[in-house]
């Protein structure tokens, strides 16, 4: 057929084709391709696939993809990387999204970060560190193994660990080799504390004593509770060490001297927990910056300021019953600005601005879980047979670990949480290292710690 009469006849055949119906145009259609030879069959699945399959990520602006992008879940947005090169890229580079989806995992967030495609690989991380919390695989344990009898006293620190035993001896381990680096000679060890130069521990002989690691002699001793020292903290810069006794008393002493400035009243139990803290926060009470001393007993938490004055007053005394019916579990976790205690009832945390109550924690079973660790993101909590982390946000347990038969404290001091930052908020940094220590009946110290990123 001529170019001219075939032009002509298209327009016909065009004209003709405009004016049926849609059931009569998909029925003309199907016609042609049944009669479409490989060439014809070939150049409509070419012109088709221009027509149909938009890609609107390589046709928006960036910003526009990104808001678009923003709709998507983290999973949907994954397999959308697979489309193609382009789409990965972009994808990839959409940072907001990707920090949005650390964040509901519990991923502490570094806006200093400039690498756009930082974010996404920091996801893939902490998608795989929560999976193995879900599916019990992201921890591991192993022992240290010196002590001769019963371990009662633990204190950790920046990879450290100190325990203290009835063998009349204190030992200072490297967590993450197992080695004893120091031991040393002391009195039978109701708590330790420790740093650098020296260990302060406190005695079922009712004194304190301050030795130092490299000679392991006592440098000090510190004479005049009545009974048991189950609690000490010390500050270098104040000079000023604390204790809690079974006499129902706080003494607060020169660290230097071993003299004692001042003794504290009102425990009606043993004082089972001090600390010493500087407070964050304002109020009519106290200021940021100022030192704040806690006392805690099996019934109530006192808070003391601390100075030299001889009549020293409690600035406030907090218990969740008026009663004294329901007892507090022996750990008190206090950052300046909160102060958290678990109980029969739950876990309790307090502003410290206000000592108001600003939440009680009521998760199953909770009459028996004990508070380790408390954070802006999980806690770390545990009972006789499972270590626990919750979610703070959502108030359940996104986690457990299986421990061994460890030995029981009433005081607390034979189980402590290790390193604390990752409660914050996970980093992908701060996941590894201790998790959890007990001592065992064996007089062994049974250690739960982060396994390395798979």
């Amino acid at each position: 057929m001529e170019k001219k009469d075939f032009e002509a006849w298209l327009d016909n055949i065009s004209v003709t084709f405009l004016s049926l119906t849609d059931l009569q145009k998909n029925e003309s259609l199907d016609h042609l391709i049944s009669l479409s030879g490989a060439v014809q069959l070939r150049h409509l699945s070419n012109n088709l696939e221009i027509l149909l399959k938009r890609d609107f990520l390589k046709l928006l602006p960036l910003e526009l993809s990104f808001y678009l992008l923003k709709w998507l879940d983290p999973r949907t947005l994954l397999t959308c990387c697979l489309v193609s090169k382009q789409w990965n890229k972009v994808i990839s580079a959409c940072t907001e999204v990707w920090q949005t989806a650390c964040k509901n995992l519990g991923w502490q967030i570094d806006d200093s970060v400039q690498d756009p495609l930082h974010w996404k690989k920091v996801y893939l991380k902490a998608i795989l560190r929560m999976k193995q919390l879900k599916d019990h695989e992201a921890f591991e344990t192993s022992s240290l193994i010196g002590h001769s009898a019963r371990v009662y006293a633990l204190y950790y620190k920046d990879g450290l660990l100190c325990t203290g035993s009835d063998d009349l001896s204190a030992k200072l381990w490297d967590v993450s080799t197992g080695q004893c680096i120091y031991g040393i000679q002391t009195h039978t060890c109701a708590t330790v504390k420790f740093d650098e130069q020296k260990l302060v521990t406190g005695s079922f002989d009712n004194t304190i004593a301050c030795w130092e690691w490299s000679s392991g002699a006592k440098i000090q001793h510190f004479r005049g509770h009545t009974g048991a020292v189950f609690s000490v903290d010390y500050n270098d810069e104040l000079d000023v060490l604390v204790s809690g006794s079974a006499d129902f008393t706080l003494k607060v002493w020169a660290l230097s001297t071993g003299m004692c400035l001042n003794t504290l009243t009102g425990h009606t139990e043993w004082v089972t927990k001090v600390v010493l803290q500087k407070c964050k926060v304002k109020s009519l009470m106290h200021s940021p910056g100022d030192y704040i001393l806690l006392s805690a007993d099996k019934y109530e938490i006192k808070i003391w300021p601390i100075g030299r004055e001889i009549n020293c007053k409690c600035l406030k005394t907090l218990s969740v019953s008026e009663d004294r019916s329901i007892s507090l579990q022996p750990r008190l976790h206090f950052d300046g600005k909160y102060i958290v205690c678990s109980s029969a009832l739950g876990l309790y945390q307090w502003d410290f601005a206000s000592y108001d109550i600003l939440r009680v924690i009521k998760p199953p079973d909770f009459a028996n879980l004990s508070l380790l660790g408390f954070g802006d993101i999980f806690a770390l909590l545990f009972d006789n047979k499972y270590l626990y982390i919750m979610d703070l946000r959502t108030e359940k347990l996104i986690s457990r670990w299986p421990l061994p038969e460890y030995r029981k404290s009433k005081r607390g001091s034979s189980f402590l949480a290790g390193e604390m930052s990752w409660l914050n908020g996970l980093d992908g940094q701060n996941d590894m290292g201790l998790v959890f220590a007990t001592s065992m009946p064996d007089h062994s110290i049974h250690l739960v710690l982060w396994k390395e990123h798979g």
